[in-house]
């Protein structure tokens, strides 16, 4: 029955026999040590299903880049590394942080006093931010490509003067428990601000740790960190821009052609909103500086390239490079949302929300 539906099929029967090519020639790379993997990363490929094998190998070359371009270019394509030609202008670079003058720092610092949030000066500040990252779970899909993910968004933070630390592999309490030691840092007070990622699988109203299924929910609810970084809690960011990044679905519906990144699928789930009906109302008052930037709008999906990680993540570094040398960081957010006003397949929308910041706040890379 399945030969006679994919003869019906022959598209179907080009991707088989292509995923089928494709898997034997990585093998083939593995087994003769033409790619010369970490005993590790061999040992997972080679116990891997078949399905798998071709993710598994691009996991571990995500780990290792400049093996994948010497598999690339002399493996795959033969063709040889070309010695450096002196004499060659180089190309525009489209991945580094543009920085801001001095002179312009100076000028916006002075001019601008009662509308921007105060930068310490570089010498004596100690910026700190949390990336929290879960790739793979007891009960749901591995979230391939996320190390683009990690990787894109440590580099940013560092090149923008921050300390990164990284945490994966979290269950929802293990989630709070980091959250709560970070914001207890003593190195805030020293701080003007701070960042927060998180990337994960996700519900309407949180994200998901490692041992999430939809008989026994693992969600850390966004309530809870908004909590954790309110004024009474935090005192060393008190005052200071708290900015959190969120990649992850927000709930079932469609809207884009990637890999989702949502437990739900195409289901039409419902969650119990967490019992958090006294801190609602408390973080009205106490909530202040924040900035909260989710991957897609509520209720909605996220996407996720298995070979180049999320789009929005994307996105986000390179206006964070192009722009933040002369734009606040709201700007900065638009212009994210405005890379996905006219999408070419189906829509993903990034989302600003829950904004309590009073200023505007400029990064000032270089200063």
């Amino acid at each position: 029955m399945a030969e006679s539906n994919h003869r019906k099929n022959p598209l179907k029967m080009v991707e088989i026999v292509g995923k089928n090519l494709l898997t034997s020639v990585l093998e083939n790379l593995v087994q003769n040590d033409v790619v010369k993997f970490e005993e590790e990363d061999k040992e997972k490929f080679n116990n891997a299903e078949w399905r798998d094998k071709r993710w598994v190998f691009v996991d571990a070359l995500q780990r290792n880049p400049a093996m994948a371009g010497h598999v690339l270019t002399e493996k795959i394509l033969n063709v040889k590394s070309k010695s450096h030609d002196v004499n060659a202008e180089p190309a525009e670079s489209t991945d580094v942080l543009k920085l801001c003058p001095r002179e312009e720092f100076l000028r916006l610092s002075t001019e601008m006093a009662d509308e921007i949030y105060p930068i310490k000066e570089r010498n004596n500040r100690t910026r700190q931010a949390l990336i929290i990252c879960n790739t793979k779970f007891e009960h749901l899909a591995l979230r391939y490509g996320a190390d683009f993910d990690i990787s894109g968004m440590k580099g940013l933070l560092e090149d923008l003067g921050y300390a990164v630390s990284v945490e994966e592999k979290l269950t929802a309490r293990d989630m709070e428990s980091v959250l709560r030691a970070f914001a207890d840092r003593q190195e805030h007070s020293s701080s003007d601000s701070t960042f927060l990622v998180l990337m994960s699988h996700g519900t309407p109203d949180g994200i998901c740790g490692t041992m999430h299924s939809d008989k026994t929910p693992d969600v850390l609810p966004y309530e809870t960190i908004y909590q954790i970084f309110n004024s009474c809690n935090c005192r060393g960011l008190r005052d200071k821009p708290k900015v959190i990044i969120i990649q992850a679905c927000r709930g079932g519906s469609p809207g884009g052609v990637w890999v989702r990144d949502s437990p739900a699928a195409l289901e039409d789930n419902s969650f119990q909103s967490q019992k958090l009906d006294e801190d609602a109302i408390s973080l009205r008052h106490k909530e202040k500086d924040f900035i909260i930037f989710f991957s897609s709008t509520p209720n909605n999906l996220s996407y996720r390239d298995p070979i180049k990680g999320s789009p929005f993540i994307t996105e986000l570094i390179k206006c964070f490079q192009k722009y933040s040398c002369s734009c606040h960081l709201v700007q900065i957010f638009r212009k994210v949302q405005r890379s996905f006003e006219n999408p070419t397949t189906k829509a993903q929308l990034p989302s600003i929300e829950r904004i309590t910041l009073t200023r505007d706040f400029y990064l000032f890379p270089g200063n």
